[in-house]
């Protein structure tokens, strides 16, 4: 029989004399949520916090609760929308409460419970509506990860014409840079969880693999390797272990409805991607994962690409890649440093023997740093494309493991796979979590990682392997990883000065139906201290605009859309960066502070 809750609080209840308690909505495992009704006669979501339920990693150093710190930050058309918060008092025991704007609608899990899908079209309008919403979290200063995308979690605004998801929910959500140790997957339907998780590392890959689950779960009526979980309540790691399992196995699709309207086999290879194990696999970016949907990108099937097997015992897989594109061409400004790559890199494996000739071999590395949005990984990824030689991207959770020395065999076996494919160029992204400081506190597996690293980069150049390292805290890498012979040049990417801003806004909107008068000038002038993606989230929010009012991407909508929209990226925090380059490059910190800009 199933449990009845009435909630702790009684139906008129007054919340601080501002809300009246009209309806007991849902039980979670450590919150309530009712529907109230303000003094102004509006309706409104209320969600009650039971302290003494609550996981320590719900709150902040400060022992504010974080979903509340995080939808009072935020606001999307794709997100529920913060109004209130406080707490009361109610038979002697206290409560944290966060009032919510309250949504005429149901939740996507209801929906789909109730109705199959019928058509193509809704599975791509529901999908694209969250991913929005998580492109606006992901592409924050400090991105938040929201950890718990499932079909309860998505709520349908039905309150006009066509149903408006809304992502609701932040309980599990965290920052990206937040420390994963206190991560809890208490209460989380492991279905939906991207399988890195299990390790404890979380990241916007992660969010991408549980819309993923989310698309098959509609279509196909279950989530992709579906386990029952109710049947291992009582022991959480044995379900993810099943899960593991389970995950090794190939996806099957079932054959899909004859009601579903619209369908072919190009949205198969979009669930296929968005579900790959290893989260390199999959879409980098919810905008990535949108024009996939949209039809904008071609995907190619995953099961076409040559892979080579890591470690068995965590499934991690190392991909060799050869990129192709176009190169530095795709990239506006960062001149010098696209001139000392050619003459470091670039020149040294297209002509080695002239290069031996005065006894110069190619470095091992290079670290790219700065703040978030200047573009690291995207200059990566073009570099690549500019040398045409075989590439691997790695990142710290398709690296690690949870098992004793899998790490540092992980590390070993990418390094061998380089070898035998150079010559090679390795990335690692977010670098400073796989070769954390060893004098700080820090795991003995991470320590034992970058002895790894260390003893691997040994003489790489002459090997033909180049590693990039990309981060926002070089402060926390290891130091022994900066010295010469490892991370041989740094260079520091800053938000794209004047130049490099007009040709941004050139590049992005060539190909795009555009109104005339559009002044560059105006729009580099404008757009001062924001870095590369708030460019290109600009120009993408200036073309749904337009595409909304069915017109032409006009300098008028440009400017509104700026005028609306602050730099991701604080200028306080901009100088915090502009204070570590220098400390980076052993600079006196009481000399100018013009910040030296190179652009995107």
């Amino acid at each position: 029989m199933e449990i009845q809750y009435k909630g702790i609080l009684p139906k008129n209840f007054s919340v601080d004399e501002k809300y009246s308690v009209m309806l007991f909505i849902k039980q979670g495992s450590n919150a309530e949520t009712y529907r109230v009704k303000g003094k102004e006669g509006k309706l409104y979501f209320l969600k009650l916090f039971n302290y003494a339920k609550l996981h320590r990693s719900a709150f902040d150093s400060e022992n504010n609760l974080l979903e509340i710190e995080f939808l009072k930050s935020i606001k999307h058309p794709n997100i529920v929308s913060y109004k209130d918060s406080g707490e009361l008092i109610h038979e002697g025991r206290k409560f944290g409460y966060l009032v919510l704007d309250f949504i005429a609608g149901e939740t996507l899990a209801e929906k789909i419970s109730r109705e199959k899908i019928e058509s193509v079209y809704d599975l791509k309008h529901i999908a694209s509506a969250v991913l929005n919403g998580l492109n606006y979290l992901h592409s924050l200063t400090d991105p938040i990860i929201h950890n718990e995308i499932t079909p309860q979690n998505i709520m349908l605004d039905l309150s006009g014409n066509i149903p408006q998801a809304k992502i609701i929910d932040f309980g599990y959500a965290r920052k990206f840079h937040q420390s994963s140790k206190l991560y809890n997957k208490e209460g989380l339907n492991l279905n939906f969880v991207a399988s890195e998780c299990f390790n404890s590392f979380y990241s916007p890959q992660s969010d991408l693999f549980s819309v993923g689950a989310i698309m098959y779960h509609m279509l196909f009526g279950i989530p992709p390797w579906f386990k029952d979980i109710s049947k291992f309540k009582q022991d959480r790691i044995k379900l993810e272990d099943v899960l593991i399992e389970e995950r090794k196995k190939p996806i099957s699709f079932p054959k899909v409805s004859e009601d579903v309207v619209d369908f072919d086999e190009t949205i198969l290879k979009v669930l296929k991607k968005s579900l790959q194990l290893d989260p390199e696999n999959r879409f980098q970016s919810a905008n990535e994962f949108i024009q996939a949907i949209n039809g904008e990108i071609e995907i190619v099937d995953l099961d076409n690409i040559q892979k080579v097997k890591s470690d068995d015992k965590n499934d991690n897989k190392i991909k060799i890649q050869k990129v192709k594109g176009k190169g530095f061409d795709a990239i506006a400004g960062m001149s010098e440093l696209k001139s000392q790559l050619q003459l470091d890199v670039i020149d040294a494996l297209h002509k080695p023997e002239e290069y031996a000739k005065y006894g110069i071999t190619l470095p091992n590395g290079m670290l790219l740093y700065g703040p978030p949005g200047c573009g690291k990984t995207f200059f990566a990824k073009h570099f690549a494309e500019e040398v045409g030689f075989n590439f691997i991207l790695a990142t710290p959770s398709s690296l690690k493991s949870r098992y004793v020395n899998a790490t540092q065999e992980n590390i070993a076996k990418m390094f061998e796979e380089a070898e035998k494919n150079a010559p090679t160029i390795i990335f690692i992204d977010e670098i400073n979590e796989l070769l954390p400081n060893r004098s700080s506190d820090s795991h003995e597996m991470s320590k034992s990682a970058v002895n790894e690293m260390l003893a691997q980069m040994d003489r790489t150049g002459e090997k033909g392997i180049f590693i990039i390292g990309a981060t926002n805290y070089p402060d926390l890498i290891d130091p022994a990883m900066l010295r010469a012979g490892r991370l041989d040049k740094k260079f520091y990417l800053s938000p794209p000065d004047f130049e490099a801003r007009k040709a941004m806004f050139e590049m992005y909107l060539k190909n795009r139906p555009l109104d005339f008068g559009i002044d560059y000038d105006k729009l580099s002038k404008l757009t001062e201290n924001y870095v590369s993606s708030d460019i290109e989230f600009l120009i993408n929010e200036a073309s749904r605009q337009a595409l909304k009012e069915k017109t032409r991407i006009s300098m008028q909508i440009l400017e509104i859309i700026i005028k609306k929209t602050k730099p991701s990226v604080p200028l306080q925090e901009l100088q915090k960066f502009e204070l570590l380059r220098k400390k980076m490059n052993s600079e006196n910190t009481q000399q100018s502070n013009e910040r030296n800009r190179i652009g995107f």
